[in-house]
Formats: structure tokens, sequence, C-alpha cells
């Protein structure tokens, strides 16, 4: 079913709307092109999957392609997305040619003459280089930028300087000694999307039964990708401690992204850890590219975690809150300008595995304290993380540069 900016009317009210559809005046005639490297498993997918066809409501033009990229080429930009977030690579001089020459070859049969261009993340930076710019181009970092391994940044900036502006998730990850404009805009959730509507008792008992999820007793989740940036390892910790003072069952669910090869990798060594566990029926690991099974467990669940050591952003945080759910998370990247700690969540050191299980526990001890942290947590993202905020803020920076 085609996405209608008027469905979302009885969310955001009607002043939303209309001003989203005079923004969209400005830009009539007008082409924009938005390029990242997969249309499902990520994040970034998932937001312009929303975004997108909105935009387009509205009566702007926006496009999408995606960037095509051999195995060689995902392994390579995998370290570079993890040297974004402060990890140390060997960035050897074949490992920039292999990622120049993809860029180079997308070049030889995608043709950009739209009147402005989106480039997300990483994986399709150089392209920029290839093409005789006739158009403003914008460079959109979705991950956290705050300690880059400076060898890296420093090779991705011979790139980033031809853009006309760079768009990041928090403040902490603008570069002072980039000298690029750069301006921070907060992802958003899609409420009416299939991971955030409202679901049926019969929708929830079908993708219960489906999956195999006991409703027995407390459930607590976390849903990511299984990467290590996540650091499900840790949740499985953090579980076998509140286990030993409430009983309850820990879903770790998370799908695997094509342009990222190391999460099975990383699933098995879950799996060895929580072996005993998984075979007890306590800890539930599943691998499932499915929104509605996300949006069940979310709404099932008793606390969700997120304990990211670096995170982007982290919209799986949002659609939790959107839920009501409260949420216990790591005070790291984007996720603290989301919760505040204590009123609509909470917040911890990744390495306090302490901090995190006992207030689980407290939670789960204390339901009514939970529902408080869980209404506090729709409000805020009512108030500043619906897609329809993130549209009006496109529109705005669309007609900045094409109208200047």
């Amino acid at each position: 079913m085609k996405k209608r900016l008027e469905s979302y009317r009885n969310i955001v009210g009607d002043k939303a709307i209309a001003e989203i559809y005079k923004k969209a005046g400005y830009l009539y005639g007008k082409e924009i092109i938005n390029i990242n490297s997969t249309y499902q498993g990520g994040g970034v997918a998932e937001l312009l999957d929303s975004l997108i066809p909105l935009l387009n409501d509205a009566g702007a033009d926006v496009g999408w392609d995606i960037f095509h990229g051999n195995t060689d080429f995902f392994q390579i930009t995998k370290k570079f997305h993890n040297a974004l977030q402060g990890a140390a690579i060997d960035l050897t001089d074949i490992k920039k040619q292999n990622y120049i020459e993809a860029t180079q070859n997308f070049f030889s049969y995608q043709k950009i003459n739209q009147n402005l261009v989106f480039v997300h993340d990483p994986q399709p930076l150089p392209i920029i280089s290839f093409y005789k710019k006739r158009q403003p181009w914008i460079w959109r970092c979705h991950v956290d930028l705050s300690n880059p391994y400076p060898p890296l940044f420093e090779f991705l900036k011979e790139f980033i300087l031809r853009y006309d502006l760079v768009i990041v998730s928090s403040e902490k990850y603008k570069k002072p000694d980039l000298p690029v404009k750069q301006i921070v805009v907060h992802p958003a959730i899609d409420p009416l999307s299939l991971k955030n509507m409202d679901l049926t008792e019969k929708y929830e008992t079908k993708y219960l039964h489906k999956f195999g999820i006991p409703c027995d007793k407390p459930i607590i989740a976390q849903i990511s990708r299984f990467d290590r940036w996540k650091d499900p390892l840790g949740v499985v910790e953090i579980y076998k401690r509140v286990k030993e003072k409430v009983n309850c069952r820990l879903v770790l669910c998370g799908n695997m992204a094509s342009d990222d090869p190391e999460g099975w990798d990383i699933y098995e060594e879950v799996k060895r850890k929580a072996n005993r566990l998984i075979d007890t029926g306590d800890i539930i690991l599943i691998v499932q590219d499915n929104n509605i099974l996300v949006n069940m467990l979310q709404r099932i669940s008793s606390v969700i975690i997120q304990k990211s050591l670096k995170e982007g952003f982290g919209l799986t945080v949002t659609e939790a809150m959107w839920k009501h759910k409260p949420v216990v998370a790591s005070n790291v990247g984007g996720i603290p300008i989301q919760i505040v700690d204590r009123e609509s969540g909470l917040l911890f050191d990744p390495n306090d595995l302490d901090g995190f299980s006992d207030a689980i526990v407290e939670i789960l001890k204390n339901p009514e304290f939970g529902e408080r942290l869980g209404n506090a947590a729709h409000n805020r993202v009512k108030k500043h993380f619906l897609i329809t905020r993130l549209v009006a803020d496109y529109l705005d920076i669309a007609k900045s540069l094409i109208n200047t």
C-alpha cells in the first residue's frame, strides 16, 4: 500500500502535515537521489523505505539507488565501518584500491543527473570523485564518528572534502578539523510501519507460536544485528546476573544485513556462550528479517535492552520507547539523545554489567516504575523522533541547497 502523509494526521496533527506540503512546494520540478549499499537488513535502508515514499507523496521527486559491491568490497567496508567507530585496522593500499575501484565500477553504469545527491555512509562515499559535479552533494553518515581511527578518517577525508554538506546524528560526531559544513539531523521511526503499528492479539499469538516463544515468565529482549558493537555477548552476561534474582527469559533477535559479512560469526559466538541456557529455553536466539516479529517482541517484553558499545543513533531504542517500553541502554552515541536517564529510560556505562542487571531487576520487581518510564518514553518519541519530522528536515535541507 502506498504511504500517504494524510495517514499521520491523527498522530502528529494537521499543522505538521500542512507544513510538509508547503515545504515540498519549493522543490517542484527538482529531482533528488539517495544512494546507499543495501535495500534491506539495516537501519539506513529501513529509514529510506519510510522516508522516500512520504517525500514523494508530499510532491517532491526523490529516488533511491543501491550501490553494488562484491564480497571483497563489503569485507573491506565492514572494517571501515568498525574503524569509523574507533577500531584499529590494517589499512593497506590493496584495501584502498579495492574500495575505490568498486565505486569506479558504479560510475560506469550509473548516471547521476539529479538536482541533489544524498550519499549514505562510507560504502558509496568515493563515487563523488568520478562524477563531474553539476549539483550539490550531501554525505549522510549514520555511524558514531566521535572517535574514528585516524588513518582511515584521513583517507576518507580525501572524498568528504568534495561534498557540500555532511549530516551526522549527534553534535558529538562533528569534526572541527573537517572544513565542510556539518549539521545534525536526528533519525526517526515510522509509527505506521509494520515494525511499529499497533498489533492485534491474534497477531501476537500467531507469532509467539510460530517462533516458539513461551510467555510463562517475563521476557527481556535485545533486538539488534548480531554485531560486536551491539555486544550480544555482554547481554548474555547481564541476563545470567538477572536470572539469579528473577526468573525470566532472554530473547536475542537480529537480522543479517547483506553488507555485513561478520554477522554469522558473531551469532555462532553467542550460541556457544549461551549453549546451556539455549538448551533449557532460557535464552532464545532468532535470526529473522521480520518486522511484525520485531514489533511483537518489543510489545510483549517487560524490558528492552540496548547494550551497544558504539551506536550512531539506535532506532531499536526509539521503536521500543514508542511502544511504551522501559529501555535499559548504554550511555553511548545517539542513545542519550533519546533517553533522559531515569525519566524516559535508564542509561549505564556499557561496561557496568551490575548497573544493567540491577536496573532490569528493579523494573521486573516494580512494574509500576517500568510503566512510568515507558509512558514518558512514548511521549518523548512522539515529540521528537517521528518520520514526519524527518521528512520536514529533509525538505528544508534540500531547499537550502537546491535554491542557493
